[in-house]
């Protein structure tokens, strides 16, 4: 039997149904803080993308699932895929992901050893996908794609 590709998005469809309801929830626990709406809008961004494009990509992986899938796409799949992809914004992404699960732990979406997970993904890794990125942009001025 093969792939049932419709299955699969109205999987996706569905997860990023509530991913609608995580994102507004997050803006708004953001605002409460008193970011300002730029920097809300930047978080709100970095995590739409993870959750909606990234973990619906290969798998229908809903946000829970999301804290366990950070390397893979901060380490790789972010670097290949996103054209604007840099050292910054991988930092960027971090402090965005570590925001939203912040947020997902304190309306209890998630638990607290998911959200350890993701702090020790972050905090072993990192330098792993700062190096990753430096390593593409090298191999893409050799190459001349730029």
């Amino acid at each position: 039997m093969g792939f049932d590709y419709e299955a699969f998005e109205k999987e996706c469809d569905a997860i990023r149904k509530i991913n609608e309801l995580h994102l507004a929830g997050f803006g708004k626990w953001l605002k409460s803080s008193g970011l300002s709406g730029k920097t809300i809008r930047k978080h709100v961004s970095n995590v739409d993308f993870y959750i909606n494009d990234f973990l619906c990509y290969y798998d229908a992986r809903d946000a829970v699932q999301g804290c366990y899938s950070v390397g893979s796409f901060l380490g790789d799949w972010f670097i290949r895929k996103a054209s604007w992809a840099s050292c910054g914004n991988i930092k960027s992404n971090v402090a965005s992901f570590k925001k939203f699960y912040a947020f997902m732990l304190a309306v209890n979406a998630i638990e607290q050893e998911d959200y350890d997970f993701l702090l020790g993904a972050i905090n072993n890794q990192l330098p792993d996908w700062l190096d990753a990125m430096k390593r593409y942009d090298d191999w893409l001025e050799e190459e001349d794609f730029l």
